[in-house]
């Protein structure tokens, strides 16, 4: 058996969700963990000096219980598959050379080491400030972004754990988020399978 851990990081409404799950649809043997599903009671999540929950840190999800879904998966990708009810997604799994595919996706997936240090491939979505801040007025939250949260904790926040990572980002594919979908799962999809077949045939 033979797994590629895949992460899909970058910018608040970038489009990562929606490319992570065009593709678990095209890849045989593939499964999603969102980090957004790892977000802590937010009662539990702290507020910076103006007021703002302060939701864009590593503080604020569960990655502790993020990582331990990832290592359950590591350790048996057909059964993670089957607990999460993707049978239909198991492609002859008893063959030798079969790849599992983990897509991890989230806006803090690079900033948490233990879990960046797993990836065998990364994309970064990236796309203006304007673009940005108008898709991010169009999203319903809960709770709702208050008033000036964009501009005064969201954007900021974003360039401060870009900054973080710019050491590796030699190791990124990064992704125009502006793009159309279609053209930018194709890209994405072509790169993957090239390196699922790599894996099928190294010994």
């Amino acid at each position: 058996m033979k797994t590629l851990i895949v992460g899909i990081g970058g910018m608040t409404n970038g489009g990562k969700t929606t490319l992570a799950s065009s593709l678990q649809e095209q890849i045989p043997n593939s499964c999603i963990i969102a980090q957004d599903s790892y977000f802590k009671d937010d009662s539990e999540v702290p507020m910076d000096s103006n007021g703002f929950k302060q939701y864009d840190i590593l503080e604020a999800l569960h990655m502790q219980m993020m990582m331990r879904d990832v290592d359950s998966w590591r350790k048996d990708p057909e059964s993670f598959l089957r607990q999460q009810g993707l049978e239909t997604q198991l492609i002859e799994p008893s063959v030798d050379n079969q790849v599992f595919v983990l897509i991890v996706e989230g806006f803090l997936i690079f900033n948490y080491r233990p879990l960046d240090e797993l990836f065998d491939k990364k994309y970064f979505m990236e796309i203006p400030y304007d673009a940005c801040k108008r898709r991010r007025s169009l999203r319903v939250y809960t709770p709702p972004d208050p008033p000036g949260y964009f501009d005064g904790y969201v954007w900021p926040m974003y360039l401060k754990n870009r900054e973080e990572i710019e050491s590796d980002t030699s190791e990124f594919v990064f992704l125009d988020g502006l793009k159309p979908k279609e053209e930018l799962l194709a890209a994405v999809c072509k790169d993957l399978c090239q390196e699922i077949q790599r894996l099928r045939e190294k010994n």
